[in-house]
């Protein structure tokens, strides 16, 4: 007879022994596969990057950008405000100096034009009138003198005439006297006409050279007005690339707005920023180089400019011919010196350097399959490479990708296979 057997179950006690149990089989299993701090480490060699130490020249610089500039820039601002009429050039043309580029009107330059025209027209013909007048009154003038000369010598006649009749008591003393005054009266009257005459002139001359100054005047600032007519016509000022030209038919302008700007034609310069933490090694004349297609062109800063905004703004200049092709706003690498060249080992920048902090280095063995732990020391650095002071020598090769995953291991051993 078959009989019911009860299913067996298990106590609180013994599930936890067997959780434990498995939890110590599995760690046990992790600790004989996952290597241990000072055990060597399999790595895949592809996951690596591998770098030869070398001997060579090492220069200290900072790389940088710089956007292409005209070496010399000429703003073109509006003289005069005014509407623009009309725009004879696009932008982008290669320009000659003194070319017609747009044509402002101006109303009320006009009007006050006419009437300064108008005021010197009128003063040259009053000039002119009181010239003529003041000649009539000179000859009016010498006239009076030519008659007062004429009875002058009558009455000198009469006189010395009536003086020997009178010695000879053949005329009254009365007819002597009375021919003695006139005679007197009349020398007299040619004295203050001739004084007159040359008050007259002096006078004359004064008041046509107040006149001829207004008109000299008025001339002048009808020929500034001119000028600022002139300026209506907006030409350019040297010869260049007309690089922009803000004007559109009916737009209005207002007096020095900039309208637009010319890039003489001469050669172009660098612009760049470089990084504050470098301001106090930055000086005029300081040398960079550029490489365009492979071809390396020597720079040297020729401004620095004392406003510091965004970085430390600079010009370079290029010591000699500048790369063909260059255009406004294309931007190069630059690589600004900031030592003299000097022989040095040299390491090639990796990523291990944020784990190690340049004291220590995994360095390939002689068989080129396993990387040893060793002690370094780096100096100086560029953006390209190190300066090894010790720990490496020329043709030891050394893992300079990251060491995430890998930093506390003594030796990694290279597995192609991985």
């Amino acid at each position: 007879m078959d009989v019911l057997i009860p299913k067996r179950k298990w106590s609180f006690v013994t599930r936890w022994w067997w959780l434990g149990a498995l939890l110590l089989a599995g760690t046990g299993v992790a600790g004989f596969y996952w290597p241990k701090p000072g055990q060597r480490l399999h790595v895949a060699t592809n996951r690596l990057t591998i770098s030869p130490v070398t001997r060579g020249n090492f220069q200290e610089f900072t790389a940088i950008d710089g956007v292409v500039q005209p070496l010399h820039t000429v703003y073109l601002d509006a003289a005069e405000a005014g509407t623009v009429q009309q725009v004879l050039v696009e932008e982008g043309t290669t320009l000659t100096a003194g070319q017609p580029l747009l044509r402002l009107a101006n109303p009320d330059l006009q009007l006050e034009m006419v009437n300064r025209e108008t005021a010197v027209y009128d003063l040259m013909n009053n000039l002119r009138n009181t010239r003529n007048q003041l000649l009539q009154n000179r000859i009016l003038r010498q006239n009076q003198l030519a008659d007062i000369d004429f009875q002058l010598a009558e009455a000198r006649r009469v006189f010395d005439t009536n003086q020997v009749l009178y010695d000879q008591k053949v005329i009254a003393r009365q007819d002597y006297l009375q021919s003695q005054n006139a005679y007197r009266y009349q020398l007299r009257r040619r004295q203050l006409t001739q004084q007159t005459l040359r008050q007259d002139s002096i006078a004359m001359q004064q008041q046509l050279g107040t006149m001829q100054e207004s008109v000299q005047r008025m001339t002048s600032n009808l020929a500034l007005m001119r000028r600022k007519m002139d300026d209506l016509l907006l030409r350019a000022p040297v010869g260049g690339r007309l690089s922009s030209l803000a004007a559109e038919v009916g737009e209005a302008k207002t007096r020095g707005q900039r309208i637009g700007q010319i890039d003489a034609l001469a050669g172009v310069k660098l612009h760049a920023a470089v990084d504050e933490f470098y301001i106090a090694r930055i000086a005029a004349g300081q040398v960079g180089e550029v490489v365009v297609e492979g071809r390396a062109y020597a720079l040297r800063v020729t401004k620095i400019f004392a406003q510091v905004a965004k970085g430390l703004q600079i010009d370079l200049a290029f010591t000699g011919t500048p790369p063909p092709g260059l255009r406004r706003g294309q931007t190069l690498p630059i690589r600004l010196a900031l030592s003299a060249k000097a022989p040095a080992v040299l390491l090639p920048k990796g990523g291990f350097y944020q784990q190690t902090v340049g004291n220590w280095a995994f360095k390939l063995g002689a068989d080129g399959t396993r990387a040893q732990r060793v002690a370094i020391r780096l100096g100086r650095q560029n953006p390209d490479y190190y300066e090894v002071l010790a720990g490496l020598r020329p043709g030891d090769q050394v893992v300079t990708s990251s060491y995430e995953g890998y930093a506390d291991q003594q030796e990694l051993v290279l597995d192609n296979s991985l």
